[in-house]
């Protein structure tokens, strides 16, 4: 009588590695940025497509996501947050960057 499967195995290894944590906890961590917020334009991988990228928020998950949305429904468009950067589609760098100052970020255009 075989109750296990023969391929499966006991794995057992002596080095500790990397004790990964719940995603819960990586969402309430905030990126270290230098305290300025840059909006610039972006047509990379998109087929010609721009969208504007907003880098360097000091903010954590759910935060963020919060202020995209507040950001894509003032520029009328939508968007998402990839790796920590909100990109919004289209070019709307000068309006993100007037809402960025007045929510007390300090926003400057970057790139060309």
């Amino acid at each position: 009588m075989k109750d296990r499967d023969d391929n499966s195995r006991l794995v057992y290894s002596t080095e500790s590695g990397r004790i990964r944590t719940s995603s819960k906890d990586n969402n309430k961590t905030i990126p270290k940025t230098d305290g300025k917020v840059r909006v610039e334009r972006s047509t990379k991988g998109r087929k010609g497509k721009g969208v504007s990228l907003i880098k360097g928020l000091p903010l954590d998950g759910p935060s963020l996501k919060k202020l995209a949305k507040k950001l894509k429904q003032k520029c009328g468009s939508g968007g998402t947050i990839k790796n920590g950067i909100v990109e919004i589609q289209g070019d709307h760098r000068d309006l993100l960057i007037i809402e960025l100052n007045k929510l007390g970020y300090k926003a400057k255009k970057a790139g060309g």
